[in-house]
């Protein structure tokens, strides 16, 4: 007994002697040039700043919704119509899982779907992006909050947080590059006055755009962290699974993942061909969008536009081509456009093999729209001329420059953008490494600087030809100017031309700090008391965007509904819009009933449409697509019918 005694008390002497050896290393390394007691307080201080700004805009765009819709003093159903267009059809599955009478059957009636697509049953898993609204259905059930939060405001302040995930990603991606959170401060203000441009959540917030674009700011962050020099294989590690539980949960909640991820595996592909990065780096960036884009593939069962994606086929073809780096400058030119020619010849050829081998054909409209909008032939086909009507995928309007001047952002970017790029076009020389007469210069490219320039290049190209599109670059242009203005290097070499000291970084950005909130949101007006009076098995056809409110607030079945990514969708899509063409009575009865359509809903604003212009206007895109062209356009007699019609 004394024994053990003896031996319980030499273990607590050793545990604490083992203490206090490490609380002693600690204060060693705190004490050390490299971490300071200032240092940690000024990290510290740092965090607290994000972590605020983030919060700030969270309450910020709740706010905002509540004041412009008195969200709190309306009724439900008023709420849910709130929900417009495709929001409304995301959010009914939320709704769906909650009404459940467990979770397991929640889930099987998601996955055996037979009200979303009249006559059909569809794994909605499988076909939509709304493990999100799953998840989130799940979670309220388990959780013990039913008694003082109601379920659509659990639904809508779990989107809103992510806003607050949001600015704290570009915070973080600003800090890495620059070295200094004052760029992330920067970077949080200047996201918030720009919030016109930078996101539209307050007023879409069950878009799938709302729910992604956080996880990748977040995987932005990481890969910036990833190609930062000096770091420790274990931090790479870590990085790496961080980088692929955001790219995962990216994909996971955006049909378009698979085109933004094409966007980026270009990116990693051109720092490859310019030899800014290793090719142990290509590969792991590679493969994390792989394995990421396998895992999607699995959750959503085996859905075969991944499989079929031109992302896959690219990423495929790059690690499989290897790059030649050696010879003098002609050498490598002509071996660089080898490489580029290889590789795109043979992502197509794969993509093509693939799309042929699952018979794929639920993405054809995307590419027919890319063709029309470049201006590669013109086209009758329906669905890309209803994109191209459409002002979100038309050209990114001027006043968008004269608002990001407005609050200082244009400006500062755009001397950043054009001193980084004659940094690159300098340094890399196709491919060399930074070396020789470069060495003595004050700013060399780093990797994580060469992937962030890059990064804004594409995603602002992709903005001004796409306006939808520019969400995707905003919000980066916010961290990459905040890294102008802060950042070191830059400064450095700014301020050694002009004589001046460091003291004026800071001055500028305290100057460039200035709040001026100021949006308004559309208001939302819309008529479905007459679908009550239905039975509850009738099924209902008219717009895409007017059908998801009717799926939400009522739970009716549709004919079709907004989200396009189904071939067989589309087609059932441009029969349903047969009412507002040059139709007989009898053939568009025939094509509602042939769809198992029950009641029809007419819209004046599509009869009686004007604010396309003649052209652009459904029922024009309908004649064209039918071939009738020259034929002066005459409204259905459906048009002067009743806006609820019985079929």
């Amino acid at each position: 007994m004394d024994a053990d005694c003896v031996l319980v008390k030499e273990v607590r002497a050793e545990f604490r002697c083992y203490q206090w050896r490490h609380l002693i290393l600690f204060y060693v390394i705190l004490s050390s040039g490299v971490w300071t007691w200032r240092t940690v307080l000024w990290v510290a201080i740092g965090w607290i700043v994000g972590i605020s700004l983030g919060m700030l805009c969270c309450i910020y765009v709740a706010t905002l919704h509540e004041n412009d819709l008195w969200f709190s003093n309306i009724k439900e159903v008023e709420r849910e119509i709130s929900f417009r267009t495709e929001c409304g059809l995301y959010y009914s599955y939320y709704k769906q899982m909650l009404r459940a009478p467990s979770i397991q059957q929640g889930l099987s009636e998601l996955i055996s779907d037979n009200a979303t697509e009249s006559k059909r049953t569809i794994n909605l898993l499988r076909r939509m992006n709304i493990y999100q609204e799953v998840f989130l259905g799940v979670l309220y059930r388990i959780l013990p909050i039913q008694a003082y939060l109601e379920p659509v405001y659990f639904y809508i302040y779990t989107v809103f947080s992510l806003q607050a995930v949001y600015v704290i990603a570009l915070f973080i991606t600003s800090w890495l590059l620059s070295g200094s959170w004052l760029a992330g401060a920067l970077t949080g203000v200047w996201y918030i006055l720009n919030r016109v441009d930078t996101t539209r959540v307050e007023f879409t917030i069950s878009l799938r755009e709302n729910w992604s674009l956080p996880f990748f700011a977040l995987q932005i962050a990481a890969i910036t962290c990833y190609l930062r020099p000096h770091l420790k294989p274990i931090q790479q590690k870590v990085v790496l699974w961080l980088m692929f539980l955001a790219t995962l949960c990216f994909c996971l909640t955006w049909q378009f993942n698979q085109f933004i991820l094409l966007v980026q595996a270009l990116i990693i592909f051109t720092l490859d061909c310019l030899d800014l990065i290793s090719t142990e780096q290509v590969t792991c960036l590679y493969l994390v969008q792989v394995s990421s884009l396998l895992s999607v593939w699995l959750l959503q069962f085996c859905n075969s536009m991944i499989l079929g994606s031109l992302a896959l086929s690219f990423i495929v073809s790059a690690l499989f081509v290897k790059g030649l780096k050696t010879g003098g400058l002609a050498a490598r030119l002509g071996k660089l456009l080898l490489h580029t020619v290889l590789v795109l010849a043979l992502t197509f050829t794969i993509n093509y093999l693939a799309k042929q081998a699952l018979q794929l054909r639920s993405d054809e409209h995307i590419f027919k729209f890319i063709k029309s909008k470049f201006g590669l032939g013109p086209t009758r086909d329906f669905d890309a001329s209803l994109y191209l009507c459409e002002e979100a995928f038309g050209l990114l309007p001027l006043d968008t420059f004269d608002r990001l001047a407005g609050t200082l952002l244009a400006y500062p970017y755009l001397v950043t953008l054009i001193v980084l790029l004659v940094m690159l076009a300098d340094s890399s020389a196709v491919g060399r490494p930074l070396k020789g007469r470069f060495e003595e210069r004050p700013i060399c490219m780093r990797a994580d600087v060469a992937y962030n320039l890059l990064h804004t290049v594409f995603f602002g190209l992709l903005a001004l030809s796409t306006m939808r599109m520019k969400y995707l670059w905003t919000g980066h242009m916010c961290a990459f100017a905040a890294y102008g203005v802060c950042g070191k290097e830059l400064w450095s070499l700014c301020l050694n031309m002009i004589h001046c000291n460091t003291k004026t970084k800071v001055k500028t950005t305290a100057q460039i700090l200035k709040v001026s909130f100021n949006r308004r949101m559309k208001n939302t007006s819309s008529t479905l008391s007459s679908s009550s009076k239905t039975p509850k098995t009738a099924v209902f056809a008219g717009s895409m965007q007017l059908l998801a409110g009717i799926k939400l607030c009522t739970g009716r079945v549709l004919t079709n509904h907004p989200h396009y990514e189904d071939r067989a969708l589309r087609e059932r899509t441009r029969q349903v819009y047969q009412i507002y063409a040059q139709q007989s009575p009898e053939e568009v009865h025939r094509i509602l009933r042939a769809a198992g359509a029950d009641f029809v809903v007419m819209e004046d604003s599509v009869c009686y449409e004007r604010r396309h212009g003649r052209g652009c206007r459904l029922r024009d895109l309908l004649d064209l697509a039918n071939g009738h062209v020259g034929v002066v356009s005459v409204l259905s007699g459906f048009c002067d019918a009743s806006s609820f019609t019985n079929v």
